[in-house]
């Protein structure tokens, strides 16, 4: 939280013009290709990363599906978690989160930039339209992040909770390939009593194709997923407990 001030702060002079240009692509996409907003979004990501001294280093883009649209299913650790995703995915992608959460500065036009979705989570009408939607544009070709978790915990020092099987109805719903991705130490950077430079880490695993997962009840996906995530942070943490003795 001290982070996420002190990048604020410092970058208060840039934000009435850094606001309003993200809120006009955003708000005249006929004006603004995909892709001219999606690099907007990664500019924005840049001087943050840069004024809070945040690196974010990514392993396994090249497990990134090259064509179609695909689900990337992360462990959920922070604010941080969806910037550090966007920042090392060269393909322009949206991504699902709390209607509540989602009207906040910045990430408001985060959000809209990358004509995401705000999902009301008392709401089961909504997020069947939702759940509709997202899988409709994945089928079209569009990846998308979605957090099985649906929330963190303040310092979760790479701690995964269940994941929720419902999210898993996109999947199947589109047939697309699940990118499962691993984020560590993200919680850092927003989202717990660490100041100061921060490195994090996003891994993209192997996609798992619907040949594979066709025949599976959601909650079965869901543990093979957060199976595959949980092999990968444990890896991670056998590498820096060697580093240290």
């Amino acid at each position: 939280m001290i982070n996420f001030l002190y990048v604020i702060i410092l970058n208060f002079y840039k934000a009435p013009f850094v606001i309003t240009e993200m809120r006009k692509r955003a708000h005249h996409p006929e004006k603004y290709t995909v892709e001219q907003r999606y690099s907007l979004v990664h500019k924005v990501i840049y001087w943050m990363n840069k004024t809070g001294k945040f690196k974010t280093i990514a392993y396994g883009q090249e497990n990134l599906p090259k064509e179609g649209g695909y689900i990337m299913y992360p462990n959920h650790q922070g604010k941080y978690d969806v910037l550090s995703i966007i920042f090392t995915h060269a393909r322009p992608c949206s991504f699902v989160m709390d209607k509540f959460k989602s009207h906040t500065v910045l990430v408001r036009e985060f959000i809209d930039l990358v004509q995401g979705k705000r999902l009301e989570k008392n709401n089961p009408r909504q997020g069947l339209q939702i759940i509709n939607e997202v899988a409709d544009e994945v089928a079209k070709g569009k990846p998308y992040i979605l957090f099985p978790e649906g929330g963190y915990q303040f310092n979760n020092r790479n701690r995964m909770g269940e994941f929720k099987a419902g999210s898993f109805k996109i999947a199947l719903k589109s047939k697309a390939p699940i990118v499962p991705v691993v984020l560590y130490d993200s919680y850092k950077v927003f989202n717990s009593f660490h100041v100061g430079p921060t490195t994090t880490y996003v891994y993209y695993l192997e996609p798992i194709y619907y040949e594979e997962y066709k025949n599976m009840r959601t909650a079965e996906i869901a543990a093979l997923v957060k199976g595959r995530i949980q092999d990968k942070i444990d890896w991670f943490n056998s590498q820096k407990a060697e580093s240290k003795s």
